[in-house]
């Protein structure tokens, strides 16, 4: 066997397994999150129709799920609707000017004071669920009379302990963490815009 021929085979192995444990870890989290998602649902249409809005965070691709989904809220998700309020914490002059004059630890926490109103929601992003800016920012939330729904993988991690609604996903493995994170992320996305679409 060639050496290109060895790669070749191996990447092909690399890529089937890939998607064999996404699949496992989809199939689980189809078994144990629903009433999880359920309940971020309702809590996500309450703070809408009472005029609030959602404050996601989240560090490095958690950042990113957190931008994702305060896109598909503010534009659309699948039907032609009203935007509704949504803000992803950490534009690079506030993240690095609090990260400078105070802490990283204390970051989103401080965007939430700034952010939050009466009726809000804070929605957080932590494979681990052990990250310390987001459950510094929880704690804040709490603090503040805000619902809090945790993404996390498996355990939720401190979250677990401080969360009102934890989506904890059925892996310790990042990658397959985040994939279903966005995967449910789109699915309150829609269970919303429904709920927002059929009471108007």
């Amino acid at each position: 066997m060639s050496t290109q021929a060895g790669i070749d085979d191996e990447l092909q192995t690399v890529i089937r397994a890939t998607f064999d444990t996404h699949l496992e870890v989809a199939r689980a989290a189809a078994r144990d999150l629903p009433d999880a998602i359920e309940s971020a649902a309702r809590v996500l249409v309450d703070s809408y129709l009472g005029g609030g809005k959602a404050i996601l965070f989240g560090n490095g691709g958690s950042m990113s799920d957190a931008l994702h989904i305060e896109g598909e809220l503010v534009n659309r998700f699948s039907v032609d609707r009203p935007g509704v309020a949504a803000v992803a914490l950490g534009s690079p002059a506030s993240l690095t000017a609090t990260a400078n004059d105070y802490s990283y630890d204390d970051l989103f926490a401080r965007m939430v004071v700034a952010h939050h109103r009466p009726g809000d929601v804070a929605v957080g992003f932590t494979t681990s669920g052990n990250s310390e800016n987001v459950v510094r920012a929880f704690e804040q939330a709490k603090a503040l009379g805000a619902p809090t729904i945790a993404f996390t993988g498996e355990g939720g991690g401190r979250c677990a302990a401080i969360a009102d609604v934890l989506i904890a996903v059925p892996s310790r493995e990042t990658p397959r963490i985040q994939e279903v994170h966005i995967t449910v992320g789109h699915m309150l996305c829609d269970l919303v815009e429904r709920a927002l679409v059929a009471r108007a």
